[in-house]
């Protein structure tokens, strides 16, 4: 369940950044340097999740459960 939470979590700060990216693009007029930040925050916080959940999946934490299962 905990893992879950992260991963929900980490998805929407994933988005959030992106939105803000977004955001500063506009504001900005694509001459700032708020939006290379941001895009970089989304970035490493989508590699963070991608080896959470391999390390996750490697030690067993997550379940390797198929379609078969549901």
């Amino acid at each position: 369940m905990l893992i879950k939470i992260i991963v929900i979590l980490m998805l929407l700060a994933i988005v959030g950044s992106l939105a803000s990216a977004m955001l500063f693009l506009f504001k900005d007029r694509g001459r700032g340097e708020r939006t290379v930040r941001a895009l970089t925050w989304r970035i490493s916080l989508s590699i963070t999740l991608f080896v959470l959940l391999l390390v996750g999946f490697k030690l067993g934490i997550i379940p390797p459960l198929g379609l078969r299962n549901l």
